[in-house]
């Protein structure tokens, strides 16, 4: 346990007409019925069935904390399944400025939801038509519920626990309970999995981080805290204390008891999943596909999307595509889901050729071989053969451009799908340590670097809003970092796709000293036409800018002179998972 580990800082009560105070955000226990045809606001959809709302019901966890639910379900006698939607976000937020102005952002329409569905969660609406109760908790510390806040940590396992029992042993269900949701609800799905609570049947994350340091805080051992900060400072609101995540990560800049405590026991995970990723979202992606490859349930089909979480996750198609999903697992309707490919993946274009729901057995898919393309200082290129002569390139740390680049053009068609890496002999000279950020671009046949929308809104506000960060809402391709004093590799989670570090050790660098990187980069699906070209970049500072608009971007402490060597006995490379034709 790492409670003792933990730091706290005081709450704030969620104060009606806020930025995050929606419809049904007040505190009013009781029991109505929503008749057909109501609708909670203009905006939102009618809701299509009859729907009895049980709102602010206690539910007391283990340790004697009280905490509060709202319940939505089908009106009448019969039992019926419930789905979960666990996150700090207010029950009632779904209808709250933020959440609508989050939906204006990207391009979704209020229309295509009732109102009644917490933030990145499962629409009440849909669900009690089809025959499902949705439970949308305000969790331990939130709102009106009792005790101090943790954020993405064991104990919301043990919440979460407690919860999927209690909803399972109401009268009106049927003894079987889900989870389902985007983001932070789908990091809270990996927990409570983890924690096996008997009547969890399945769980659908989609696209959910799944280490807090290496996903949140210290991505690649750097302390790039915007969303973070973000996090903290405008959820969690309720009466009690709150986890300083910010402040832990300044005290524990290192992988400990407190950082594992925060990462899920993914061999323990052994319930049917349906899981959702994208190659694009900086936040999410790492960990989705981490999770994914970690978890042991012998159930468990992957789609790869090309978009974003939000606009796929309230797609009419997808929401279809989860309902076959959950009505087999938690209906035991003979539906031919099992006949779904254990994997479909999308192939980026770039160019408005995207392929998507492309079904394999794996990810990466049968046929994909890495490829070793070798870094050639003195031609600025990549290519399959190692550099006979020695060479280096280098950069001023802060200074204009500050990075170097290689570039590889294709003769012909080439697929990379799956798992990039760097292997990089790195130097620095006037410092000991270095932040390192790569990414890997995909050019036109004319050397234009190509980027795509992952939102339906790309009006002049996004092309501003994108314009140097908000790297979740344009795609400009895979990338990667790490503090190069953290190389530490972890010996029995690496695999020669994907290198993980310890994240338990500095190791600071000499003058002259030569060092070997591993680097891992984002999951790619990346199609490039004959002429096209490829560009990795080695820089000191980020690449991508932050995450989301308006949020502070990282400046690295790094001064002095990054060298990268190649050719001869420091061949670095960068290695490619290529489809064969």
């Amino acid at each position: 346990m790492s409670d003792h580990q933990k730091i706290f800082m005081p709450s704030r009560p969620l104060v009606s007409g806020g930025e995050r105070y929606g419809l049904l955000s007040g505190f009013a226990p009781g029991t109505r019925i929503l008749e057909a045809g109501t609708r909670l606001a203009p905006p939102f959809r009618a809701l299509p069935v009859d729907i009895l709302f049980e709102r602010d019901v206690a539910v007391t966890l283990r340790d004697g904390t009280v905490t509060y639910v709202d319940v939505f379900r089908p009106v009448g006698e019969e039992q019926v399944p419930v789905i979960v939607a666990f996150s700090p976000y207010g029950k009632g937020q779904g209808t709250s400025p933020s959440a609508m102005g989050v939906f204006g952002l990207v391009g979704i329409d209020d229309s295509v939801v009732s109102g009644l569905q917490k933030f990145e969660g499962p629409d009440p609406a849909y669900w009690c038509a089809a025959g499902y109760a949705i439970c949308n908790p305000d969790i331990r510390g939130v709102a009106e519920s009792g005790g101090d806040s943790v954020l993405w940590d064991r104990q919301e396992g043990r919440d979460a626990y407690d919860l999927v029992e209690w909803l399972a042993d109401q009268d009106w269900c049927s003894g079987r309970v889900a989870m389902s949701g985007t983001s932070y609800l789908a990091a809270s799905q990996w927990f409570t999995a983890a924690e096996q609570p008997p009547h969890l049947a399945a769980i659908n994350p989609w696209e959910g981080m799944s280490d807090t340091y290496r996903d949140l805080v210290l991505r690649g051992g750097i302390p790039d805290s915007g969303f973070a900060r973000q996090l903290r400072d405008f959820s969690f609101w309720g009466h009690g204390l709150k986890e300083d995540i910010i402040a832990e990560a300044d005290r524990h800049p290192l992988v400990d008891e407190l950082w594992n405590d925060k990462i899920p026991r993914f061999e323990r995970i052994t319930v049917p999943a349906y899981v959702v990723a994208s190659y694009s979202n900086t936040l999410h992606t790492a960990g989705t596909f981490r999770a994914w490859r970690r978890m042991s349930s012998e159930d468990k089909w992957l789609r790869i999307h090309n978009t974003q979480e939000w606009p796929d996750y309230y797609d009419e198609a997808n929401v279809e595509d989860l309902r076959r999903f959950f009505d087999h697992f938690l209906k035991g309707e003979d539906n031919g889901w099992e006949r779904t490919p254990r994997v479909r993946y999308s192939l980026l274009d770039l160019e408005g050729g995207d392929r998507v729901a492309i079904g394999a057995d794996r990810f990466p898919p049968s046929g994909v071989a890495s490829v070793e393309y070798y870094l050639d200082a003195g031609s600025g290129t990549l290519g399959t053969a190692i550099p006979a002569d020695d060479a280096t390139a280098r950069y001023v740390v802060g200074s204009n451009p500050g990075l170097v680049s290689f570039l590889a053009r294709f003769d012909s068609e080439t697929v990379l799908v799956g798992y990039p890496k760097a292997r990089l002999w790195v130097e620095v000279a006037g410092a000991d340590d270095m932040d390192l950020f790569v990414l890997l671009q995909k050019l036109d046949a004319h050397g234009t670097p190509l980027a795509q929308f992952t939102v339906p809104n790309q009006a002049a506000a996004i092309h501003d809003a994108t314009e140097y960060g908000g790297s979740i809402l344009r795609y400009r391709g895979s990338d990667g970092r790490l503090r190069v004093s953290l190389r530490h590799l972890d010996d029995d989670l690496s695999t020669d796709e994907v290198p993980a570090h310890t994240f338990d050790r500095i190791e600071p660098l000499s003058a002259g000293d030569v060092v070997a990187v591993e680097i891992d980069l984002l999951p790619v699906g990346l199609v490039f036409h004959p002429g096209e070209q490829l560009r990795f970049i080695i820089s000191g500072r980020s690449l991508l800018g932050t995450m989301m608009p308006g949020m502070p971007e990282y400046t690295s402490p790094n001064v002095g002179t990054h060298i990268v060597h190649t050719g001869g006995d420091h061949a670095s490379y960068l290695q490619l998972p290529c489809k064969n034709a």
